[in-house]
């Protein structure tokens, strides 16, 4: 029993430090709803990649072609696409004639389809300014992309990335993408992309907008055309070359379904879970033990004939719940109710963190939107 104490004094004291850093720092975020709107401003080129979205792309395109900034092009990239997409972009650039298609048949070497098809966006692309963002975002507020270049401008960023909402159909998805959400928070800490002293970069798929001038300092997607977390890494390399950066909300003017299911999201998650973790099986074993340690012993500890034991694992659930509902409140539109299902919500996690490693090994790499790339290669690229 007393290794057990000491053992949860130690989750105590991590979790206490956390709940302080969570309380204090994510409050400083903000949403792009605060901001004044420019409706006239540079020319600015919306790169949306697409491989077999024929579901989501004309819904997504078609609350794009509604923003009330003037100065807009698209490029829509079908990225070796095996259902109707292409015909779909074709349908959508036949309604507008600012949009722009591009048909990828093959995959380079070395490159991820995603961030190829990304490069190749670009490379078409006339803008002053880039949004990369997905086929399947839905932009709800006619003046976000008016908001963003204002704020990017006014604050002479070089990189301004916002989080959506994200839609989840059914409890056990809303409650396992919020606890998705609430370790990325105090994992990430998204927060000190704001702090232009800090390394920490941001950059999140559903939109990140980016000045050219910075994207070809920093290499374009070139530098990362290997990573499965392209929108992530983006953010990093805008701090690795000291550039200015910007993280904001964006969850009424934005909104994404990632999963239909619980099954899609341990599906979905398999490309960048191990990747994630480094492709280390060392950091895959201390992340499921430290989930387990500090997210699903407490509540089982609880109910122990110890009343030590009983008053720690009680003091660890109260800081836990003081952290969520923070982050819950600040990251999602979901209710901090969902907290109840922690601990079950947490196994799940664990569950997905071991499928991907163990995934990935018997594959020989990572599988993402039918292609295979080769552990091997991904390894050595990531060193």
């Amino acid at each position: 029993m007393i290794h057990l104490f000491i053992l949860l004094c130690m989750v105590l004291g991590v979790w206490l430090f956390i709940s302080i850093d969570v309380w204090r720092e994510i409050s400083t975020l903000s949403s792009i709803h605060d901001y004044a709107i420019v409706q006239k401003g540079p020319l600015l080129t919306i790169i949306v990649p697409a491989r077999n979205e024929e579901k989501t792309i004309s819904a997504s395109i078609r609350s794009q072609l509604q923003q009330d900034y003037h100065n807009l092009e698209w490029i829509l990239v079908n990225d070796r696409s095996t259902d109707g997409t292409p015909d779909k972009l074709e349908e959508l650039a036949s309604m507008d004639k600012r949009i722009n298609t591009l048909h990828i048949d093959s995959l380079e070497k070395g490159w991820l389809g995603k961030n190829q098809a990304l490069y190749k966006g670009y490379q078409h692309a006339h803008g002053e300014l880039i949004l990369f963002t997905d086929a399947d975002v839905i932009f709800k507020d006619s003046t976000i992309v008016s908001k963003a270049v204002s704020f990017l401008l006014s604050r002479e960023l070089d990189h301004l990335t916002l989080a959506p909402h994200i839609k989840s159909r059914t409890f056990w998805l809303k409650s396992f993408v919020a606890f998705f959400l609430f370790g990325f928070s105090f994992y990430k800490r998204p927060w000190k992309a704001n702090d232009h002293t800090s390394k920490t970069g941001m950059g999140i798929g559903a939109f990140n907008l980016i000045s050219r001038t910075a994207y070809e300092e920093i290499g374009t997607h070139k530098g990362i055309k290997h990573m499965p977390d392209d929108d992530l890494q983006l953010g990093v390399q805008i701090k690795k070359h000291h550039k200015k950066q910007f993280f904001l909300t964006a969850l009424d003017s934005l909104e994404v379904e990632w999963y239909q299911s619980l099954k899609d999201a341990f599906n979905g998650l398999e490309k960048n879970t191990f990747a994630g973790l480094h492709y280390s099986i060392l950091l895959v074993l201390f992340s499921i033990i430290g989930v387990f340690c500090s997210t699903v012993l407490p509540f089982i500890t609880i109910f122990s004939w110890d009343w030590r034991i009983q008053m720690v694992s009680a003091a660890i659930i109260l800081m836990i719940l003081l952290a969520y509902q923070k982050v819950i409140k600040h990251m999602t539109n979901e209710s901090p109710f969902l907290f109840l299902s922690l601990p079950l919500t947490a196994l799940l996690f664990i569950y997905s963190i071991g499928r991907a490693t163990i995934l990935t090994f018997k594959r020989g790499g990572i599988e993402w939107r039918g292609t295979v790339y080769p552990l091997k290669e991904l390894k050595q690229k990531n060193k």
